[in-house]
């Protein structure tokens, strides 16, 4: 049956190949509209994945619309000519013809079409030839061979090498902080996109500046005297952060209680552009006022901080306060993060119904840092592994002699495409006469978001009368599986175990299991879990951000 009047809105039945049907349902309108302007519509919407030789029916029947469609065959790619002119060398030009992205034989679709002009451009532009432009193209397609002919020429222009850099908007940093930053693009160097790219990126990172902005001056351009090469000063503008921020704030953990929190910052203490970070942080559980500060990267890329802080703290039955300063410097070794830090700390601490004791330590520390992920702050493949070492002694500041030892692995599987498996292990171990004497901080509880879930925060110790303290081992492990239901959501289910004991012979690992739920927030995977310890036959509810140490 021919229509020749405006179809009505309802139903719409489709009889057409499952693709064609994904293809299209999503396109069709609330309205109908006349069978022409329809038709010019599914050809259209079929002719950008190479169907352009549609059959298209239309027929009503009880209010509903039927549609039949035969896509008929898929025109394929024929012929592919690619130019690309400008002085550009024949290897590169070679590679990048040969690295065409929809060649002969392949179905012609429009977006595969538009991402193949695309990527020789883009990597033009990203490697020396900064004023790469598209010419022209053309796909000409032949309906009845089913054909399609490509051609594209592009103009690669001169390489571009990279000038002095040409900075505005500094008011109260010198020219210096940039160059401690500036380490990999230098003036002579060929351009890169990359190289720039990760230029800003840094900046931007810093406590500094509030905006970064990087490009290459052409038009300032000077072509060499052999007339091949053109350098080109680098502009880059910032925008710098106010002096001074304050800052209030208020949330909820799931270890330490609800809590409260004043910080004031500034980039630029005593003029010389170090930052400091200070605050006072009142949880229920904890109370914390601390100040650090952090100097830019010195000439060897090394970044250096000092810190002071007090903090008192009720958990487990075990009071604690401790006074420490500590230095730290960080030191990137190709893909290994390199931290030395020496920390004194002066702790009281009392368990419930026990007597109070003091300790004292000065601890060096040194800790390895090895990242091997796709996604820093939402991992679907790779490891993470973290090994520290420090110690103290009585013949420096120290009330015992010990050498804490501990270290941490995580490993990220995927499953398919929705499908996550993360494993993760933690070992500690303090070689000590006893704990007696040892701050805290260099024994092992454990219990918690992030450790062993189902159980209270630090829950899983060494009885102490009624309080639970630190011991000198501990383990940890545990397997999650999560499934993502769409880009945001997502489901997990987990097991943890592990303890922290004083004796080797006590060792026994506590059980935890449940579910959860993830989202994908701007700041990595958060997530919110139900968990069952198997030893205590509670239940507890955790929130965590779900990235790698």
């Amino acid at each position: 049956m021919t229509l020749a009047s405006p179809l009505q809105a309802g139903d719409i039945h489709l009889d057409a190949p499952k693709e064609i049907v994904e293809l299209i349902q999503p396109t069709l309108p609330d309205e109908p509209g006349t069978p022409r302007k329809m038709r010019e519509a599914l050809s259209e919407t079929l002719a950008t994945e190479g169907y352009f030789s549609p059959q298209i029916e239309f027929s009503e029947s009880d209010g509903a619309l039927n549609l039949k469609i035969d896509p008929g065959p898929r025109s394929l790619v024929t012929t592919v000519d690619v130019a690309v002119d400008g002085k550009i060398e024949a290897k590169t030009r070679d590679m990048l013809i040969a690295g065409w992205r929809l060649p002969v034989g392949k179905a012609f679709r429009q977006d595969d079409w538009s991402a193949a002009k695309h990527d020789i451009l883009s990597r033009l532009l990203a490697n020396k030839h900064a004023a790469a432009r598209l010419l022209d193209s053309e796909a000409a397609i032949d309906p009845e061979s089913r054909s399609a002919r490509l051609t594209v020429h592009y103009d690669a222009g001169p390489p571009y090498r990279f000038g002095e850099l040409q900075i505005e908007g500094l008011d109260r940093y010198s020219p210096e902080l940039i160059a401690r930053y500036n380490r990999d693009l230098q003036p002579g160097d060929p351009y890169s996109e990359e190289k720039l790219n990760a230029l800003v990126a840094k900046l931007q990172a810093t406590p500094y500046f509030t905006s970064v902005q990087a490009n290459l001056d052409m038009d300032a351009g000077v072509e060499d005297e052999d007339g091949g090469t053109v350098t080109a000063p680098i502009r880059l503008r910032v925008n710098e952060r106010s002096p001074h921020r304050v800052a209030f704030g208020a949330g909820f953990s799931s270890n330490t209680g609800a809590r409260v929190e004043f910080n004031y910052h500034t980039p630029n203490l005593f003029d010389q552009a170090w930052s400091m970070n200070s605050g006072v942080r009142v949880e229920e559980k904890q109370q914390t006022a601390y100040v650090d500060v952090f100097l830019p990267p010195d000439g060897k890329n090394r970044r250096h901080s000092l810190g002071v802080m007090t903090e008192s703290n009720d958990i487990q039955g075990l009071k604690t306060s401790r006074q420490a300063f500590g230095a730290q410097r960080i030191e990137q070794r190709g893909s290994i993060e390199q931290r030395l830090s020496i920390n004194w700390q002066d702790e009281t601490r009392q368990p419930d119904g026990g007597d109070e004791t003091s300790s004292k330590a000065l601890v060096p520390n040194i800790m390895w840092t090895w990242r091997k992920v796709d996604n820093l702050l939402d991992p679907h493949q790779g490891t993470v592994l973290q090994i520290q070492i420090g110690g103290g002694a009585k013949a420096a500041l120290s009330d015992e002699n010990f050498v804490r030892l501990h270290g941490r692995w995580q490993q990220f599987l995927p499953l398919g495409r929705t499908n996550l498996l993360t494993l993760r292990s933690e070992l500690g171990y303090t070689i000590a006469p006893s704990r007696e004497h040892i701050p805290q901080d260099y024994l092992f509880r454990t219990g918690g978001t992030g450790t062993v879930r189902g159980y209270a925060y630090q829950s899983l110790g060494v009885k102490d009368n009624a309080a639970v303290v630190g011991g000198r081992y501990m383990a940890v492990a545990s397997g999650e599986l999560t499934h993502w239901l769409d880009a945001s959501w997502g489901i997990a289910g987990f097991v943890d175990a592990g303890d922290a004991i004083d004796d080797l012979k006590d060792a026994r690992l506590a059980l935890g299991y449940g579910i959860g739920a993830r989202w994908r927030s701007p700041a990595g995977p958060i997530g919110v879990d139900l968990a069952y310890g198997q030893r205590t036959g509670d239940t507890h509810l955790h929130f965590s951000l779900a990235i790698p140490f």
